[in-house]
């Protein structure tokens, strides 16, 4: 974690000297900035269907994104290999846009979250003794230190985004909204931040040696106990349309609008006084030998596709390049087959590996 901090500060007071600033948030904002264009200038960073390897990484990012019958593509997706600066980590996020603006709400949030986070966790690190001044009693101690911070930064970084979001003049998120799930790999440690109905699946090697998912976020649907009890307490309202039976929707009071299909959302700020909040589930898991990868992706592919359907899909991709386009080409397929006169959704797809395959090379770009 050292190195992660002295890049971070020595960015953050280049800004300081150069802008005759004190102000640590500003300069720590605009080091984590200047860190996402520098990644991007390197192919650390990816905002578009392709894959990321870098050199000498045991992570593999393979990203498909395919537009829907809705119109524009609302879904978007970023993978961010040596996050930070920081070798072993690795960011990716998984964004769903609806409503009239739901397109730029997305693009909004994937532009933010990462440096927002980056930033928060430079903060909180700040302001933590390192782990090697502290006596920890046992390494899980230890370890539920290091996620207690992750925690405590996605929950400012969320909070701060949907603040943002609402008093951007440029973006009309008020009838308009995204999801957002992302990942953040730090060694053999994954955090998993949620916000919506997109969902993240593991795949790991069960005992009689097949390949099995393990659900790693929960589906935020408003008809969710908890969260159906906090939207009702907030006077909105939870039923599913005659046409739509099985689909529960978040309603105003006195109106049959907007019918979101999610409890969790950044934007939509016109029913967040009714119940639809923008906290994530912030949840760990720590990588074994046996865990082979993990899928993200948004509700388009799960709609229509079971875990272990995706876990098989992208197993028996011969090359992991094609793992995330095969897996949302699958999911056509069944939308075509399941949703016959149903428009289909957007569909996108995250495959991250954990562990090197040299044949690979390092940055590949898959044609749509």
């Amino acid at each position: 974690m050292g190195h992660f901090s002295s890049a971070f500060n020595r960015l953050a007071k280049s800004f300081a000297t150069k802008k005759g600033r004190s102000s640590d948030e500003c300069n720590g904002r605009e080091a984590a900035v200047a860190m996402a264009k520098e990644a991007k200038r390197n192919h650390f960073m990816l905002h578009s269907s392709g894959t990321v390897n870098v050199d000498g990484s045991n992570n593999f990012a393979s990203v498909f994104s395919k537009k829907g019958q809705k119109g524009v593509n609302q879904d978007c997706c970023i993978v961010w290999e040596e996050f930070g600066c920081q070798e072993d980590m690795i960011f990716c996020g998984i964004f769903d846009g609806h409503g009239p603006w739901g397109h730029f709400v997305a693009k909004r949030v994937r532009k933010s979250m990462p440096t927002s986070l980056l930033c928060n966790w430079q903060e909180t690190l700040s302001q933590s003794p390192l782990d090697s001044d502290v006596d920890f009693d046992v390494e899980t101690e230890k370890k539920q230190h290091r996620f207690n911070m992750w925690k405590h930064s996605y929950l400012k970084t969320c909070a701060a985004i949907d603040r943002e979001l609402e008093q951007n003049r440029k973006i009309d998120s008020f009838y308009s909204g995204t999801t957002a799930l992302s990942i953040v790999r730090q060694g053999e440690l994954i955090i998993i931040a949620n916000v919506g109905d997109s969902r993240a699946v593991l795949a790991t090697t069960s005992d009689d040696g097949s390949l099995v998912p393990v659900q790693l976020t929960v589906d935020f649907k408003p008809n969710l106990p908890q969260e159906a009890e906090r939207i009702l307490e907030s006077n909105g309202r939870v039923f599913c349309l005659d046409d739509e039976p099985g689909v529960h929707r978040v309603w105003l009071p006195d109106e049959e609008f907007p019918g979101l299909a999610m409890s969790r959302a950044f934007g939509d700020y016109c029913v967040k006084k009714y119940g639809l909040i923008s906290v994530p589930e912030v949840t760990q898991r720590n990588i074994t030998s046996k865990d082979q990868f993990v899928v993200l992706a948004t509700d388009g592919v799960w709609d229509v596709i079971s875990n272990q359907e995706a876990v098989d899909i992208v197993s028996s991709t011969p090359d992991r390049t094609d793992s995330s386009k095969r897996l949302v080409e699958c999911a056509m397929r069944a939308w075509k087959r399941k949703r016959r006169g149903i428009a289909m959704d957007d569909i996108s797809a995250i495959c991250l590996f954990f562990h090197s395959s040299p044949s690979l090379d390092q940055v590949a770009t898959l044609e749509e």
